[in-house]
């Protein structure tokens, strides 16, 4: 249960950004039908639900369609923000035009992280793999994923996931090896994500400008399950954590921090209906 949680209104004003994988989505299918009712009734009541998450845009894109969302979304860890054509009614600056889309981007390409990945592993004598070493039957082998989702999670513009094996000194070599690189890493539901430049929370601080701008006062809500979520529950007016399996909350400490009893989906429909009046 929340601990002394706060009531937030229904109201047009309301964002919430969400973590997908084993938060909104359920960690060993990736399925969205728990959540897909609550979602619709909060869309239907005005509330806004921005997509904050390690998948690629192609992953992202499939749950928008599934779920009927339409707001901007941030992939790859805060690599870069997606805004449809026309969805904000003013200018703002934003870095390429993709299709329909404006994208501001935070993070390095994925080629230019893949080239410091590998002088990493050259220069070092390491052995690691990332998605980028690895066809899609490994994947979804890897995952849990189906073969077209590990498709798409293999079309990646900011980010390089990596499946690190061995012992804890091995890998926390690796890690160090990737910091000497100038890169950025930070463990999510299941691997390491490395990027450089952007993360969750600083994408989000930025949407949260862009959406001050079109609506003014706005409150905001956090969820998420896993330390790459982290600097988005900081930025957030109601973080919340979600349980991992096990029933166990990730060790993150951080203040007016809600642990909600659930695992993924579960936790996630339980916070939304204590918090949210709709």
């Amino acid at each position: 249960m929340l601990d002394a949680s706060p009531m937030i209104i229904k109201n047009d004003k309301l964002v919430i950004f969400t973590d997908l994988d084993g938060t909104l989505l359920d960690y060993n299918d990736y399925s969205c039908d728990r959540v897909a009712p609550l979602v619709s009734r909060l869309n239907k009541a005005g509330v806004m639900i921005v997509f904050c998450s390690s998948k690629t845009r192609a992953e992202q894109e499939v749950y928008r369609r599934k779920l009927s969302i339409s707001f901007p979304f941030i992939v790859e860890n805060g690599g870069a923000i997606f805004i449809e054509q026309g969805y904000f009614p003013f200018t703002y600056e934003y870095h390429r035009k993709d299709g329909d889309y404006r994208v501001i981007e935070l993070g390095l390409p994925y080629k230019e992280i893949r080239r410091r990945l590998n002088d990493v592993r050259q220069k070092n004598s390491l052995s690691f793999q990332g998605f980028g070493d690895m066809d899609t039957t490994q994947i979804a082998s890897l995952t849990g994923l189906d073969m077209t989702s590990a498709g798409f999670a293999r079309q990646r513009e900011y980010s390089e996931t990596l499946n690190l094996t061995g012992s804890e000194d091995e890998v926390r070599l690796i890690l160090g090896k990737i910091e000497e690189a100038g890169l950025e890493w930070v463990m999510g539901t299941r691997l390491y994500s490395v990027t450089c430049g952007g993360d969750k929370g600083r994408a989000a601080r930025i949407l949260m400008g862009l959406f001050k701008r079109k609506l003014g006062r706005i409150e905001t809500i956090g969820i998420g399950d896993s330390p790459n979520d982290v600097s988005m529950l900081a930025e957030v007016d109601v973080p919340i954590l979600v349980q991992k399996p096990g029933d166990c909350w990730e060790n993150v400490e951080m203040p007016n921090l809600y642990r909600v009893d659930g695992v993924g989906p579960e936790g996630w429909v339980k916070a939304m209906e204590e918090l949210v009046v709709i």
